[in-house]
């Protein structure tokens, strides 16, 4: 290991760790990262790192240009978002934002790729230009989307982009990845039912219910999975949420019931059937019921590709960061979605994980729960991995 890099570590990591309970505590979500968007601008330009802000609305670029010969650019990508969950930590850093939470990590994300910012703009001892891509709006807000539409790889072109996730319940210290496809597309639905409304006690005759559809809906939705795919094909379809009628009035049927979910899928034409046969199945069963069917299909995330060549510099700086025995590069699919996955659809890039860690007694709080936090233990290991990643591929030497 690069005693350089140890003692500059030592001396900075306890302000890294501060500034991660800070953005912890004051959590914004997608769009709305106002207060840490700055944060991330005015970090980067104290440390003579050039800056473009609101890139995808909020957005930031920072750029810095290595010290040797070199004409190959890279993209290295944090997530600054947080998500709509009433934090049950009861940490001291705690959310000090009421229903606004970061139960996914990108204010550790964020810091990790900070700190590795830092120390690379004091150390330009490589070729070539590094793109430092602060991402907003990765839950679901199209972030990702946003950022391609403002021009990002053609205002900063790369070669190679990459991205960094924490794994909670993966061993602190170890880090994984999969060659080709990691994680599934996601997509998003919503069937809105119209109807009569009426009277449940005196009249329900003279309604169209609308909750015979979505119930029957509901049901009907697994048989697309297990009888509209092929038995070997992997398709997702869950219910997320519905909204209909009132507590207040029990013995109304409503005349709108909303409906909604996610799907998951691996596969073009998986996505495509999955989409077509949902659809259908949504207006047949309102027609059935006599009431109308309004479907909406949000296509969000692509399938999250690793490509070989970025994917084998990630490995190397992977297993130069954690060494061999803590790198598995053989992860298990998931079908989690990641809108990192579109920016890959743009540029060949590459995606790891590296282990939030767990309690002793091998228990954990996954992602998108009240309980979640990030490990600020892992902040090192992520900072020399991204460092160790941006020497590899732009000629300088890990540390």
């Amino acid at each position: 290991m690069d005693t350089g890099f140890d003692k500059w570590l030592n001396d900075n990591v306890g302000r890294l760790i501060e500034l991660r309970r800070d953005l912890h505590a004051h959590p914004e979500l997608g769009f709305e990262e106002e207060r840490t968007s700055g944060i991330v601008a005015d970090m980067l330009r104290q440390a003579d790192i050039e800056v473009t802000q609101h890139i995808g609305r909020t957005g930031v670029v920072g750029v810095i240009k290595g010290g040797l010969p070199g004409q190959r650019s890279i993209g290295l990508r944090a997530d600054m978002d947080a998500l709509p969950i009433l934090e049950a930590t009861g940490l001291s850093y705690a959310s000090k934002s009421s229903g606004c939470m970061h139960a996914c990590g990108h204010d550790g994300h964020t810091t990790m790729l900070l700190g590795a910012a830092l120390y690379l703009a004091e150390n330009r001892d490589f070729g070539g230009t590094l793109n430092l891509i602060f991402q907003p709006a990765e839950e679901g807000r199209g972030g990702a989307d946003a950022m391609l539409a403002d021009g990002i790889f053609e205002r900063f072109p790369c070669d190679a982009i990459y991205g960094l996730h924490n794994q909670p319940g993966g061993p602190a210290g170890t880090m994984a990845g999969r060659l080709g496809q990691s994680m599934a597309a996601a997509d998003f639905w919503e069937v809105i039912f119209k109807g009569v409304g009426g009277h449940g006690g005196v009249a329900p005759h003279q309604s169209t219910d609308i909750t015979y559809a979505q119930a029957q809906l509901v049901l009907s939705l697994q048989g697309i999975v297990g009888r509209s795919l092929a038995p070997l094909e992997t398709g997702v379809i869950s219910v997320g949420y519905i909204h209909g009628g009132s507590a207040v009035a029990p013995s109304v049927i409503p005349s709108e019931l909303v409906i909604g979910g996610t799907t998951r899928s691996f596969r073009p034409e998986t996505r495509d059937l999955i989409e077509h046969r949902m659809r259908e199945v949504s207006e047949q069963t309102a027609r059935t019921w006599g009431c109308k069917a309004e479907f909406k299909f949000n296509r969000s995330t692509s399938v999250v590709v690793s490509a070989e060549e970025p994917f084998k510099a990630a490995s190397a700086a992977a297993r130069a960061t954690v060494g061999e025995q803590n790198y598995n590069d053989r992860l298990d699919l998931s079908c989690a979605g990641e809108d990192f996955a579109n920016m890959m659809d743009v540029r060949p890039g590459a995606f790891l994980w590296i282990g939030n860690g767990a309690e002793p007694d091998g228990t954990f709080h996954q992602l998108h729960t009240p309980q979640y936090n990030f490990n600020d233990e892992i902040i090192p290991t992520g900072i020399r991995y991204w460092i160790n990643l941006a020497y590899l591929e732009l000629g300088g030497r890990c540390v």
